[in-house]
């Protein structure tokens, strides 16, 4: 099996682990140990807040220790330790430390995932690379989905338990015997791999201190603060005006991860041929759309077209953020660690996505909420327009290129 389908098989595998329980935590805890939402809202904030400080220490551990696959499966078991403390824990603190353990495996995951890849096939290939994993990490999410609404009848709310550890026990697999010898440091970081001496890294302050990083960060923080909350106010909304909420809000998720697939395959392609600022002027132009189709819209059937661009949106970010990431930082020896501090900062803006949309409801009502929700990206769209293109091969440069060796060759 070729290291690029292990990736695949990574990928597919901790789709659905990446956050512990996720969406399930609260049927099982309300279930199980009769906890109120306050209190599972609560717990949820308290790990939110605290893996934003990991994130950023997790990435400058994945680009110091030069075993991605040694921390890929860690990161799993890490996942599947903490969920499995959950079946017995029904104490605030036993559950906030399970939830803790689980939350930092998933916050190591991302950046772990990215060195391999980015050493597996090096810089030219990460961006359609990028695009398979993304893909097939949505894929995860569905067979996970699928697997746990069908078993539910049978087995109980555990059956989320049994999928998400079948799941971490198969990526484990799949990162393990991923052939060693596919991965190159070098290749990772964007080193010489022909050279015997290791060139001095790239000052943090100078990495993080990038302009161009930094617009990028308040742009993907700005975007999260609008789009973090949308489905939950969605939620909120059918409630209110339509029947059946709950359903229609599990059939939102299906439709926005089925349409992230191949919208993860074409934008990882795309990403050479237009460029990456260009998928993220259309990733952020498109949530507004989604914010005022939210807003007037009432009927539930109608409101898919707004679930699609959600799928739209998010398929496009998953994919380009950490390409532009590496197009900014690449060679410094840091790139995990900028991707880390990136994530952390954009997690801020997703946390008060859900305040934010409920206070613009208290305000506006429903229409002006989503339509506040959608402001933030108009702000983000107009600093990506103004950013200035990353480095990437796309077809002016390209075409540049062809033209001076024209010129050379005459």
């Amino acid at each position: 099996m070729s290291p690029t389908a292990h990736l695949a098989l990574i990928n597919l595998f901790t789709g659905d682990i990446q956050g512990g329980l996720g969406p399930f935590l609260g049927t099982w805890l309300a279930q199980a140990a009769s906890w109120s939402p306050a209190r599972v809202g609560f717990v949820i904030t308290l790990v939110g807040i605290g893996t934003l400080f990991l994130s950023g220490p997790f990435g400058a551990l994945v680009d110091r220790f030069p075993r991605p696959r040694l921390l890929v499966a860690l990161a799993c078991a890490a996942i599947l330790a903490g969920t499995l403390l959950l079946l017995p824990a029904r104490s605030f603190p036993a559950v906030l430390v399970a939830q803790l353990l689980a939350a930092a495996g998933g916050t190591l995951l991302l950046p772990a995932v990215a060195a391999l890849t980015l050493g597996i096939v090096g810089k030219d290939g990460f961006p359609k690379q990028q695009g398979r994993n993304q893909a097939f990490n949505h894929v995860g999410i569905l067979v996970a989905a699928g697997g746990i609404s069908l078993g539910t009848g049978t087995f109980g709310p555990a059956i989320a338990f049994w999928v998400l550890g079948g799941m971490a026990v198969a990526a484990i697999v799949a990162t393990l015997t991923t052939p060693a010898g596919a991965w190159n440091r070098r290749r990772a970081v964007g080193w010489k791999e022909d050279e015997d001496e290791e060139p001095q890294r790239s000052g943090i302050r100078q990495v993080l201190g990038n302009r161009r990083l930094l617009v990028l960060t308040v742009a993907l923080t700005l975007f999260n603060l609008g789009n973090g909350g949308m489905l939950s106010l969605l939620g909120q909304k059918l409630v209110a005006t339509a029947a059946d909420a709950t359903t229609w809000t599990a059939r939102y998720v299906m439709v926005a991860q089925l349409v992230m697939v191949p919208v993860a395959l074409f934008a990882g392609s795309l990403a050479d041929r237009r460029g990456r600022r260009q998928l993220l002027m259309v990733a952020f132009a498109v949530l507004p759309v989604r914010a005022l189709l939210s807003g007037l819209i009432d009927d539930p059937v109608w409101l898919i077209s707004a679930e699609i661009l959600d799928g739209v949106a998010s398929g496009i970010v998953g994919v380009a953020v950490p390409v532009v990431v590496a197009d900014l930082t690449w060679g410094s020896g840091r790139t995990q660690t900028a991707l880390g501090s990136v994530n952390a900062v954009q997690g801020v803006g997703g946390a008060l996505s859900g305040w934010y949309g409920g206070l613009s409801y208290g305000l506006f009502g429903w229409t002006g909420a989503f339509l506040a929700l959608g402001v933030p990206a108009l702000i983000a769209l107009a600093l990506v327009i103004w950013l200035d293109a990353t480095p990437e091969p796309g077809r002016r440069r390209r075409r540049r290129e062809r033209q001076g060796a024209a010129i050379q060759g005459a």
